[in-house]
């Protein structure tokens, strides 16, 4: 009651109950439901059990990004995009003909050699820091910077039927031999002290494209461990998934890395939705 009284989400609250390990997703559903009920006068302390039946607090899907895969092409303002697989659940889905090879090499071209070691954030205080499983380097183009980086930045928003704004810069990754980024999850943790803050500043990380901007001659597929599930690069091509289901409630089966360089160069850019309007 003292949390939803501060305007706490009920989802971060059932999200935090469950993840203690005291609570069933269930029972902590049930309880803030009670809580909201009674907050709502449909009941008192004293008689809860014969309130009446009332929309549960989480019965509503929220709103997300989608991609229509009802047909084999997709057609953008500007490209048409092919659908190459669908797993349904959870959502994963490989797009052909995303972006021409003038459009990769643009991309790369534009960062040229501004990459640096890539980071990780810390869960105890939000800082980037370097991490041993994540042995790439990164670079990125920020909303403006450049053209050819505009330009697909609407024609992703086109395809997600996503805002622009509700969507963090490009983040580009280069791996190269043997380098990785072992099996982690892109949604942010509301019970992470050092995520809150990244939290903030457009809530949670919804669905993520993956552009693979180099063909990779050896390695370096993105692989979902859980599902048995491995992508391999193929320039052009982007890969897409969602982060979270219909609430919002990240989705532990989103665990997902970036398999070892054999042989190449693997270049990708990053592009993350969240809820509300980035920065």
């Amino acid at each position: 009651m003292e949390n939803l009284a501060r305007a706490c989400s009920p989802l971060d609250m059932a999200n935090s109950m469950a993840r203690s390990g005291q609570y069933s997703m269930t029972a902590a559903r049930a309880a803030i439901d009670e809580a909201v009920r009674i907050r709502a006068g449909a009941a008192t302390a004293g008689d809860v059990a014969e309130a009446p039946a009332a929309a549960s607090a989480f019965s509503a899907p929220r709103e997300m990004p989608y991609i229509d895969v009802s047909s084999n092409r997709i057609a953008t303002p500007d490209r048409e995009v092919e659908v190459l697989f669908v797993l349904k659940k959870p959502q994963v889905i490989l797009l052909g003909n995303v972006l021409s090879d003038a459009e990769c090499d643009a991309i790369v071209a534009h960062c040229g050699t501004r990459y640096t070691r890539s980071t990780v954030t810390a869960e105890a205080d939000g800082a980037s820091v370097v991490h041993e499983g994540r042995t790439s380097e990164m670079a990125f183009i920020q909303r403006g910077e450049a053209e050819v980086a505009e330009r697909i930045d609407r024609r992703l928003a086109a395809l997600a039927h996503w805002s622009p704004e509700c969507t963090e810069p490009f983040q580009l990754q280069k791996y190269g031999q043997t380098q990785e980024y072992r099996p982690h999850y892109d949604w942010l943790d509301p019970d992470s002290a050092g995520h809150r803050p990244h939290l903030a500043r457009g809530g949670q990380r919804l669905a993520t494209f993956v552009l693979y901007l180099s063909d990779v001659e050896q390695g370096g597929g993105t692989v979902f461990p859980s599902l048995g599930l491995e992508v391999f690069p193929k320039k052009g091509n982007a890969l897409w998934f969602l982060n979270t289901d219909s609430n919002h409630q990240p989705d532990t089966q989103t665990l997902h890395g970036g398999a070892p360089v054999v042989k190449g160069i693997k270049i990708i850019a990053n592009k993350w939705l969240r809820q509300e309007r980035y920065g």
